[in-house]
Formats: structure tokens, sequence, C-alpha cells
């Protein structure tokens, strides 16, 4: 089994997630390509995170309809923070797992909890960000495999301002994904 990773705050998913779902299946010959909403995300201690079941509820939604594409609540039920190197060890050894990143998350590795553990269990497979080098990258995660797909100035940070603004956020998340937040009332409020 070649399976793929994809983790994140999901706060919300958006196409770019998707997108480097899509890549890193289609260039790596993955079985599946796993997304995993973070429970308690450690790096963004202190600031506003939406209520993990909405981020897996969100998730849950956004890859459903695409046979190669999972979600997965391991991180939501767990208690405590969460850390990918924990994660990737609850996964079968026998599995061979890709860890698929932005490059903004992966330039940031080093100051993850127990990173040499991270690279021991999983490949990297880094979609580039606007304004992310790829000597940066390089210098803080190895060697990793660029996935070939468009930059996409997608984020979190962006939809949810959007949100705040009353400006619209169809065609950056799946539709699916914005009917949820717009009836759950997310980000209208902040």
């Amino acid at each position: 089994m070649r399976r793929g990773i994809l983790g994140g705050t999901f706060d919300p998913p958006h196409l770019a997630h998707l997108v480097a779902g899509e890549a890193a299946y289609r260039e790596l010959g993955l079985d599946v390509v796993t997304f995993l909403p973070a429970g308690r995300p450690w790096q963004k201690a202190g600031r506003e995170v939406s209520a993990p079941a909405h981020r897996w509820e969100m998730t849950r939604r956004a890859v459903a309809g695409t046979p190669y594409f999972a979600a997965d609540d391991r991180e939501v039920r767990r208690d405590g923070w969460t850390y990918t190197a924990d994660t990737l060890e609850t996964f079968p050894r026998h599995e061979e797992l890709v860890l698929i990143l932005g490059a903004d998350a992966a330039v940031g590795l080093p100051t993850w909890q127990r990173p040499e553990a991270v690279l021991g269990r999983a490949r990297l497979a880094v979609m580039g960000r606007p304004g992310v080098e790829r000597s940066s990258v390089e210098a803080a995660a190895g060697g990793v495999h660029w996935l070939d797909a468009p930059l996409l100035g997608i984020s979190g940070t962006l939809l949810r301002a959007r949100r705040r603004a009353g400006l619209s956020i169809r065609f950056l998340v799946p539709e699916v994904v914005r009917d949820y937040i717009e009836s759950a009332g997310l980000y209208a409020g902040e």
C-alpha cells in the first residue's frame, strides 16, 4: 500500500489541498491520498481555530466522491496536541507513506516535534506556494519530490478573511464545503 497523507488544519479545506492530493496521487502512483485534519494543531496554539468537528465535516465533504481520496478522523478524535510524528506511527509499518505538504509547511519542518521521525517514516512530496523558494524548502527538509501543480494562492487565512469581509469564496473551495460554511455560519462573525 502506497499512502499519501495530506494533513493540516483544514480551516477550511480548499482547492489547493485537493490539487496537491491529485498531483501526488498521479505523479507518485499512490493507492490512496488520506486527508487528515489536525485535532489540536500545536503550531496554532494561541490562535483561533474552528472546532475539530467542523473541520472534520468540511474535510469529509471535500474528498467525498473521489475514489482515491479518503478522510481520516484519527487526529480529531485524539486528546491533546497533535503531532505528525505521532500520527505517522499509527499507520501500519507495511504501508509506504508519502507526506504531502505545501512549501510553506515544509520550510517549517525543523520546528516540528521530532522532525527526524517524520523524515524516517515518510517521503515528502511538496507543492509550491507563492513566496516560498525551493532552496528554502530543500534546506529545511532535504530531498523532496516537487509536485507538478500550478501555484495557487489560496489559503485558509485568505478564505476566512474573505468571509469576514462578506466576499465570495465560491470556486475557491468545493461547493459542498462552501454550503457547509454558510449553513454553519463559519468565519462570518469573526
